[in-house]
């Protein structure tokens, strides 16, 4: 049996009156890890009607996602993108920045990469 740890965990978190969304990515990411959060990412953001939302992503677990993950997760960029006002991605590998980079294009709000939690946290919280 693998035991080997992969997907996404979500959360909401608040700190003060901001609330933000917490996700963390580990492993290396598959279609089928998609195609069971995107359901909840979808039915989570339909009921955003009021301000934008905040991410602190930690991807100092990931590894990478398979090349059908991928498009899983360009889709869901494409789809949701306007939705966001702050996203936050903070790792450990080079390769990490760069995939934040490619992912702010597809992003209308600000997305900016770090490589400390905290750094990243005071950031979406301003």
């Amino acid at each position: 049996m693998n035991t080997t740890k992969h997907g996404l965990t979500i959360g909401l978190e608040r700190v003060g009156t901001l609330c933000y969304l917490s996700i963390k990515a580990s492993g290396m990411l598959t279609h089928a890890d998609y195609s069971v959060i995107t359901p909840m990412v979808e039915s989570a953001l339909t009921g955003v009607t009021g301000p934008k939302i905040r991410v602190l992503f930690d991807m100092t677990e990931l590894q990478g996602w398979e090349l059908r993950a991928a498009w899983d997760d360009f889709k869901i960029g494409l789809k949701h993108g306007g939705e966001f006002a702050k996203v936050a991605l903070y790792g450990n590998r080079p390769w990490q920045a760069l995939a934040a980079k490619v992912g702010a294009w597809f992003i209308s709000g600000e997305v900016r990469y770090f490589e400390h939690e905290s750094e990243a946290l005071v950031w979406i919280l301003e």
